[in-house]
C-alpha cells in the first residue's frame, strides 16, 4: 500500500514525536531529582504527581479560555455550538478543546497511576511528561488549521509521552501485585 502525500507526513510527526519522548522521558526520569519535594515517599509521590499536572491543567484552561473569549468576541458564535453553526474559527478552537481534554484525562490517570507505582528513582520522568505534554500542545494547536501533517507531531508528542508512562504503569501494576 502506498501512502499518500499526508500520510507520509503524519507518519513523519508521529516518528519524529515517539523519538522525542523516548529522549525526553529517558532523560527526566534519570536526571530530575526528586527526593527533595517531601519529607515522606508518599509526600514526594503525591507533590510529583501535583507538580505535573499543574500545566496540564493550564493548557486545558487557555483552551478553554480561548474559546471562550472567541465566543465573546464573535456574534455568530457567542449562542454556542448547541444553538448557532458556528464558524470555522469555532469548529478549530472546539476541535483543539475537545482533544486537550481527551489528552487531560488521560494524562490525569497517567501520571497519577505513574507516581504511585514507579521506583522513585523514576519519578523525574512524570514532570519530563508534563513538559512533553505542553509542547505537544503548543504544536498541536499551531498546526491544527493547516491539516494533519502540520498537527500530527504536536498531537503524537502529548499522546505517545503519556502512553509510554501508562505501558510503564501497566508493567509496575503487574510487578506490584
Amino acid at each position: 500500500m502506498r501512502l499518500s502525500e499526508k500520510q507520509r507526513g503524519v507518519l513523519k510527526g508521529m516518528v519524529s514525536a515517539l523519538i522525542v519522548a523516548v529522549v525526553v522521558l529517558t532523560a527526566g526520569s534519570q536526571f530530575l531529582l526528586v527526593e527533595n519535594l517531601g519529607d515522606t515517599q508518599g509526600s514526594i509521590r503525591l507533590t510529583v504527581a501535583a507538580v505535573a499536572l499543574v500545566p496540564v491543567a493550564l493548557a486545558l484552561m487557555v483552551s478553554i479560555g480561548t474559546l471562550a473569549r472567541h465566543r465573546f468576541f464573535t456574534p455568530e458564535d457567542i449562542d454556542g455550538r448547541g444553538l448557532t453553526q458556528g464558524t470555522a474559527k469555532a469548529h478549530t478552537l472546539q476541535a483543539v478543546l475537545q482533544n486537550t481534554l481527551e489528552q487531560s484525562v488521560l494524562a490525569f490517570l497517567t501520571y497519577c497511576c505513574f507516581a504511585a507505582l514507579a521506583p522513585l528513582s523514576l519519578l523525574g520522568a512524570v514532570p519530563a511528561g508534563a513538559l512533553l505534554f505542553v509542547a505537544g500542545r503548543v504544536f498541536f494547536w499551531i498546526g491544527y488549521s493547516k491539516g494533519a501533517p502540520a498537527r500530527a507531531f504536536g498531537f503524537a508528542l502529548t499522546f505517545y509521552s503519556t502512553n509510554l508512562l501508562l505501558i510503564a504503569c501497566a508493567v509496575f501494576a503487574v510487578t506490584a501485585i
